[in-house]
């Protein structure tokens, strides 16, 4: 695009920036409701990161990829960023500091957020450069009516399906003769394999959603508006039988987290790409390197989480404990400020790295 709508830059940028601040608390004992996930069904404003993330993921390519053929070159390109997005995500789940830097096969998590991109972003980016958006709507529509009917009223070993966490639950159930030991929880992962056919959904959403920024309507933020509200009633009436989920990515958690994309994402095109405010350069700069922040944010927390100071105190905890911890603030709110100094030192590397014009494509 000639002229970069700045708006999904900064969307992008500032659903990196919760992405990091959610995963970094001073200590997970102490942190702010809306700052942890649902425990189950529902949701929180946490649980809304991940897919707005996705989200994005489909507006970006509806703008690189709207004059792309199917060539064997796009199709190279394409394979070769989703090769390094999940490769990316499985030297996260293998990586310790103890030589020989892998953990025992058996603790090694296979899905993961970087994994989750990786393969949303290969079959949204195929699907887009292959179908119209009429194919792609139905294709969408496909998929959350699909793994509706497959979580809901196929049986399982005889037993009826259920949405809850327990062994008759066709995502837990996948997940866990898939891939064993190698899962977030010992019964399931949020990343799991089912539940990645309604996370391309939400990718698809994305897809409409840049597909109307492209286009030469005028008023668009009126109607991503308008569209956001419809997506989120329509989930929460769909959560009346298929639960809004983020573990299972249900059906109605697509559209609810799709609408409330579209509501935040017109309000900022509105502010920014409408009116001319300047605002939120920050974010942009954030979202200029996004998974390089991400990736970087997830490896050195990982770090400070595995250095021991002593046998019972690691580096994280022992910064948390040393300089965030005083008695006239609640320990919610010492957490937070943990979370905000390391979002804010990402935020600076962005900025020094936009700066620098070092843009890392993965």
């Amino acid at each position: 695009m000639k002229e970069r709508i700045v708006s999904v830059d900064i969307f992008r940028g500032l659903t990196i920036v919760l992405m990091i601040l959610v995963n970094t608390p001073g200590t997970w004992s102490n942190v702010y409701a809306p700052f942890l996930h649902a425990e189950w069904h529902g949701y929180t404003p946490t649980d809304l990161v991940f897919p707005f993330f996705l989200f994005i993921v489909g507006t970006s390519i509806a703008f690189a990829y709207s004059n792309k053929t199917t060539s064997s070159s796009t199709y190279r390109k394409i394979t070769i960023r989703t090769l390094k997005l999940i490769g990316l995500g499985l030297f996260l789940g293998a990586f310790t500091i103890h030589f020989p830097f892998i953990k025992d096969f058996e603790s090694i998590r296979f899905p993961g957020v970087l994994q989750r991109i990786g393969v949303v972003f290969f079959f949204a980016a195929i699907l887009f450069i292959n179908f119209n958006w009429k194919a792609l709507l139905g294709i969408c529509i496909a998929l959350m009516l699909g793994y509706w009917i497959w979580m809901g009223f196929i049986p399982l070993n005889g037993m009826e399906p259920t949405f809850e966490r327990a062994p008759n639950n066709w995502a837990n159930y996948i997940d866990l003769n898939v891939f064993g030991t190698h899962m977030y929880k010992d019964d399931y992962d949020p990343e799991g394999l089912l539940s990645t056919l309604p996370s391309i959904a939400t990718s698809l959403m994305g897809i409409f959603t840049g597909l109307i920024l492209l286009s030469k309507r005028t008023q668009k933020e009126f109607l991503l508006l308008g569209m956001g509200a419809v997506l989120v009633i329509a989930g929460h009436l769909w959560d009346l039988v298929f639960p809004i989920n983020k573990a299972l990515w249900s059906s109605s958690f697509v559209l609810v987290t799709a609408g409330w994309a579209n509501i935040f994402l017109a309000l900022i095109y509105y502010l920014t790409d409408v009116k001319g405010l300047k605002f939120g350069s920050i974010f942009r700069y954030a979202g200029s390197n996004a998974i390089t922040v991400y990736f970087l944010s997830s490896f050195v927390t990982k770090i400070f989480y595995s250095i021991e100071i002593n046998e019972q105190t690691t580096l994280h905890q022992w910064l948390f404990q040393n300089i965030y911890l005083y008695d006239f603030m609640s320990v919610e709110l010492s957490s937070l400020l943990y979370g905000l100094t390391v979002v804010s030192f990402y935020l600076l590397l962005a900025y020094a790295m936009y700066r620098r014009k070092i843009f890392i494509k993965v």
